[in-house]
């Protein structure tokens, strides 16, 4: 019976044990947030160039040339430009009205900056006349 407790009262050496255990679990974890936070920067910041180069090319005397030039400008100095594939700015009608209708092909890494999925973003604004 004594034997048993000195087991049981003797957890000597068990912390080095416990972090090798949760330490690949907290550096899952935190990569995984990294990930995430990485994806949703470039998605916010293409969504935004996207809205961008539209309102550019939608503007009176203005060309779709004039949008796709605004959207590089935003997107320069950014990790988000790196993942741009192709950039498209054409008019269309909806619902009666002319937009000008960007659209943004990225890919998006999924691991670290390994592998790619694709994303397409799309930014509308009225046409002027």
């Amino acid at each position: 019976m004594t034997m048993g407790r000195s087991l049981i009262k003797s957890e000597a050496g068990s912390a080095p044990i416990q972090f090798v255990v949760a330490l690949p679990i907290l550096v899952l974890i935190s990569l995984a947030v990294i990930q995430m936070v990485l994806v949703l920067h470039i998605r916010a910041i293409l969504t935004s160039a996207a809205a961008e180069g539209a309102r550019a090319a939608a503007l009176s005397g203005s060309s779709p040339a004039r949008g796709v030039q605004r959207i590089r400008s935003a997107l320069s100095g950014d990790i988000a430009l790196s993942a741009v594939d192709a950039i498209t700015i054409h008019p269309r009608t909806v619902s009666g009205a002319r937009v000008m209708e960007a659209t943004i092909s990225a890919h998006v890494p999924i691991v670290g900056l390994i592998g790619s999925s694709h994303l397409f973003i799309y930014g509308h604004a009225l046409e002027e006349t």
